[in-house]
């Protein structure tokens, strides 16, 4: 090192705690799927998948047309094929051991070596084949081969070297997957106190520890319109792992009710918490029918996507991605005057207008008998979430450091940091952290017990522009002009 001989000076950039940022919002979705057709080595039951793309779905879950049945293929069809948004998190409630029917066995005649049973959700462990008369059972793997075609329907497929004759006539019995017996308490689960074992919406809890993301959005489509299950999706969403994170529950009206009714079913059934976005009716696509809690699944994550992974943009008024709406038994076409009066009941619906069919609704589940916009309005909401759980995720590390002036002023300069750039950026109108004595009194303070008040200001959507026309005479002084 050559020889110096001064004063010199070296400049480092201030050390500043750079936010953990929360780039993904998402959606954790339960329901059923015909696992029969999962590729894993265990189908997947009660247990939290991370799904980012179509493929990866199908290949965990299997997939199938019919959504009454088989609610989370209509969610992962409509995600990944249509809106085309990623990732998701699938939870598959449908047990094989608890939620199957035994079909008793039928005649089958193989065509050149094989025969196909055109039934969905059989449960290939349980296929038994025989001949005719039942005198023989013929062995999976020496005799004959099992496999799904396409519709998921069961291929039995004869083995060249088996004593089972390509045109033989047999008996195929089986037990296949049976929704009807899923029940409100299979997606409700919970804590099994003895194993620890967590079922249903209780594996909200494993969200973050097991992928190290937030869940932003919980979604039941087919069974959240169950007053039940509606509350308990939203005291998760209050309150994800143990308190420290907080979400938005996606909740579906019943497409059977007439909307002039459903104001009251909302108000009787109690789907009005600020972490409620309630939806309603169907929605329609290419001649298939998808809960509205779908739709604004989609149209959510794609308005956080282009606004940077950041919650301060409404999804109302943006691309639904469907072409019709629909109650139960009929189509059901809205106009902005029965659209108007859902939003004025805080239900988010859908609207064909000036752009096209487009997501309609600012309000959460609480409007209208709260109004204050960190309540009520959609975006706020969501955005105090979104700032609560970065802050969470940002100053865990401070845990169990010493409580001196250091610490105070780290988290109080970064925060204020990051606030001010969420306030360049157009996401807040403004916003501080204090650390006030009045909050922090020296017994709290002897406890290791300290409170930062964060002050901000989240946009509220413009969703009432208003355009004031007169007729004004003076403007005839043109005709004299020179």
């Amino acid at each position: 090192m050559a020889e110096r001989h001064g004063v010199f000076i070296t400049e480092q950039p201030a050390s500043v705690i750079t936010p953990v940022r929360l780039n993904v919002t998402l959606p954790v979705v339960f329901g059923t799927a015909p696992i029969n057709l999962s590729t894993l080595d265990a189908a997947p039951v009660n247990k939290p998948i991370l799904c980012e793309s179509w493929a990866e779905a199908v290949a965990a879950f299997g997939y199938s047309d019919n959504w009454d049945d088989f609610t989370l293929s209509e969610f992962m069809h409509f995600h990944f094929k249509i809106s085309k948004q990623s990732p998701v998190v699938f939870i598959n409630v449908l047990d094989p051991v608890k939620h199957a029917t035994a079909v008793p066995a039928a005649s089958y005649t193989l065509v050149n070596g094989t025969l196909t049973v055109a039934v969905q959700g059989i449960i290939k462990t349980s296929v038994l084949v025989t001949s005719d008369d039942g005198a023989t059972t013929y062995i999976l793997g020496t005799d004959y081969a099992l496999s799904f075609n396409d519709a998921g329907h069961l291929v039995v497929s004869r083995i060249a070297s088996s004593a089972l004759a390509s045109g033989a006539k047999v008996k195929v019995g089986y037990s296949k997957l049976d929704q009807s017996k899923v029940t409100p308490a299979d997606i409700i689960g919970g804590m099994d106190v003895d194993t620890g074992i967590a079922t249903g919406l209780e594996l909200l809890d494993q969200i973050f520890p097991l992928f190290r993301i937030v869940p932003g959005l919980i979604a039941a489509p087919g069974f959240s319109q169950n007053p039940v299950i509606g509350a308990i999706m939203v005291a998760k969403a209050n309150s994800l792992n143990g308190g420290h994170f907080k979400a938005t529950a996606l909740t579906d009206m019943p497409s059977n009710v007439v909307y002039t009714e459903i104001a009251k079913w909302k108000k009787d059934k109690a789907y009005t918490d600020p972490q409620q976005i309630n939806t309603y009716p169907l929605a329609t696509k290419d001649g298939l029918k998808y809960h509205m809690s779908t739709i604004v699944a989609a149209a959510t994550v794609k308005s956080d996507v282009d606004n940077g992974g950041i919650p301060s943009t409404s999804p109302s008024n943006t691309t639904a991605n469907i072409d019709g709406t629909a109650l139960t038994d009929r189509d059901f076409l809205l106009g902005p005057q029965q659209a108007q009066y859902l939003n004025a009941q805080g239900i988010v619906t859908a609207l064909n207008f000036v752009e096209g069919f487009v997501v309609w609704g600012n309000r959460t589940g609480v409007y209208p008998d709260a109004k204050d916009p960190q309540s009520s309005f959609i975006p706020v909401r969501r955005m105090f979430n979104w700032i609560g759980n970065t802050l969470t995720l940002t100053y865990w590390k401070y845990l169990d450091d010493p409580t001196n002036k250091k610490m105070i002023e780290a988290i109080t300069d970064s925060v204020n940091v990051w606030i001010n750039g969420l306030v360049a950026a157009g996401y807040l109108l403004g916003g501080r952290v204090e650390f006030n004595a009045s909050e922090n009194p020296i017994e709290n303070l002897i406890d290791g017990k300290m409170k930062f008040h964060v002050y901000i200001t989240p946009p509220s959507p413009g969703q009432d522009i208003d355009f004031v026309l007169e007729y004004d005479a003076s403007y005839f002084a043109s005709l004299f002009a020179a």
